[in-house]
């Protein structure tokens, strides 16, 4: 586990916070303007909330941006005694909304930060003020979602790879040494800015992974698409009708190898039919990595127009 205190090189500024809430110390930022409306941004795999340290910055001069680490990432715990399926993540985010009573919440949702974040907003959509895709799919009950997903895994090289590697029984090994081989996962999903890469960036996103036991979070998402474990919240109708009532904003960056701008935007604007979708050309699934500048600003523009 990552000390609480760790800033890796001043990178990651921001005070530390947590909360028992979910039944586990689950770390969080929390920054910016304390009147202002909450900006709630969700990462996915193998990430935390270190991906979002640009855009907490460049919003939190207006916003209150909140930046939990999922179960089993960044500087949250690992419980060894809990399963790590989507469904537990939902709970966990229900929890951790109402623990800290967060409302008007601006959701943003990275990777598999977008079923958990869609998965609150089916069960909260009083809480839900406007939707921020960022490669997050938006699963909320289209009828052609296993559609998408199966084609989706039958393209991407991640999913081929944890398909075979759970067949083969090394799903489990070679994830459980996610802090050696951490940039190799990144590069496989789609990260494109070899600039950044250092050995301060390197430990942020590698620190967690200590141990096997500490990679539980990371290998429960890929397991569980493996297996067919996670359970996508389902909206009722009052929920779907406010929920698509919202504003919403999508962002793809183009060179994403995991999730297909082709299979997921589609779920997207099934959703929001007019709402403005910003493709960016040579941007991996790692988008806010790849192109913190205009995410920021595409993000901020929306804010501000909404």
């Amino acid at each position: 586990m990552i000390r609480a205190d760790e800033s890796f090189g001043g990178s990651f500024p921001f005070a530390p916070h947590f909360t028992d809430a979910p039944g586990f110390l689950m770390h969080y930022v929390d920054e910016g303007f304390r009147d202002g409306d909450v900006v709630l941004c969700l990462h996915g795999e193998p990430t935390w909330g270190y991906l979002y340290r640009h855009l907490a910055v460049a919003l939190a001069g207006t916003h209150r941006v909140v930046v939990p680490d999922h179960m089993g990432f960044g500087k949250s715990a690992t419980p060894p005694d809990r399963s790590y399926w989507l469904q537990d993540h939902i709970d966990n985010l229900d929890s951790f909304v109402s623990a800290l009573d967060l409302r008007d919440i601006t959701l943003v949702m990275h990777d598999f930060g977008g079923p958990v974040g869609m998965g609150l907003a089916a069960r909260r959509p009083d809480r839900i003020r406007r939707l921020i895709s960022i490669n997050g799919p938006t699963p909320f009950g289209q009828t052609d979602l296993l559609a998408r997903l199966t084609a989706n895994f039958a393209e991407a090289p991640w999913f081929q790879w944890v398909s075979n590697a759970q067949k083969e029984g090394r799903l489990e090994t070679v994830l459980g040494e996610l802090g050696f081989n951490i940039l190799s996962v990144l590069k496989l999903n789609g990260f494109e800015n070899n600039a950044l890469i250092d050995d301060i960036w390197l430990s942020a996103y590698a620190s967690h992974f200590t141990r096997p036991v500490d990679c539980l979070g990371a290998i429960g998402w890929a397991k569980g698409v493996a297996i067919g474990a996670h359970r996508f919240e389902a909206p009722d109708a009052a929920a779907l009708r406010a929920i698509r009532a919202l504003p919403a904003l999508a962002i793809w960056g183009e060179a994403d190898r995991t999730l297909r701008a082709e299979h997921f935007l589609p779920l997207f604007t099934d959703l929001w039919p007019s709402a403005p979708i910003h493709r960016l050309a040579g941007i991996g699934h790692y988008s806010l990595e790849d192109a913190p500048a205009p995410i920021a600003s595409l993000v901020g523009e929306f804010l501000r127009g909404t």
